[in-house]
């Protein structure tokens, strides 16, 4: 049974939205309180990125999610997911832009200044040039930024169709953050081989019934005599 649009706007959304707080809301209590690690900056870096990731591989799910079991109120929280992912995707690069590159500049002419935020553009698009994990992490990120400033109602209406074919790209921003994960743990890969295996399966629904759709279908198939054998 399909729950009502009263109890999806008033019941099931604020709870979904305040579900998708809870990690940030666990993180800021785990840092105020201590309850981190030894190395508490790698612990929120890591945390923030797997749950960009996580929100990314739930709104892939909902498609095939819908389709497979007919719940099609399901899509009203796609566009709520994908921001959440955008969001975590956010915190995960300011961290890494305010506490690496940012904490390691020095400053002449002090913190508040054009030459800062200069240096800072180029500490950052350096390390992005030179070193293919925060590439990968970069791109995973900056095809998220698109989606999100498209997520409106007044823009799903603007593009029409070609809003669809933008949205696409969430795929290769899912691809792309399995990658930067991988490269990012180095040595204990099973958590971003899970991710990548959760991908590859969504993706591949999606080629399937792509494929499905596409595939012409004969006369016979729909049930209509064909020669030498019997309706």
């Amino acid at each position: 049974m399909n729950p009502s649009t009263k109890t999806i706007r008033f019941v099931l959304k604020p709870l979904v939205f305040l579900a998708s707080l809870g990690p940030a809301g666990w993180l800021t209590w785990a840092i105020t309180t201590g309850n981190l690690s030894a190395n508490p900056l790698s612990d929120i870096t890591l945390e923030t990125g797997t749950w960009a990731l996580r929100f990314l591989c739930i709104t892939l799910v909902i498609t095939p999610l819908r389709k497979l079991t007919g719940w099609n109120w399901v899509i009203k929280f796609r566009r709520m997911v994908g921001l959440y992912a955008f969001f975590y995707g956010t915190l995960h690069f300011l961290i890494y832009v305010i506490a690496d590159r940012f904490a390691a500049l020095d400053f002449p002419d002090g913190i508040v200044a054009f030459s800062t935020v200069k240096n800072l553009a180029m500490s950052v698009s350096e390390d992005i040039y030179k070193r293919p994990f925060i590439t990968i992490g970069f791109l995973a990120w900056s095809l998220m930024v698109p989606l999100a400033i498209t997520s409106t109602t007044g823009w799903i209406r603007r593009l029409g169709k070609k809003w669809a074919q933008l949205h696409r790209l969430v795929y290769v921003s899912a691809a792309a953050g399995v990658l930067h994960y991988w490269w990012l743990v180095k040595a204990d890969v099973r958590r971003p081989i899970t991710y990548g295996v959760i991908v590859a399966i969504l993706l591949g629904f999606r080629a399937w019934k792509a494929r499905a759709k596409a595939t012409p279908v004969r006369v016979g198939d729909r049930g209509a005599p064909q020669p030498g054998r019997a309706r």
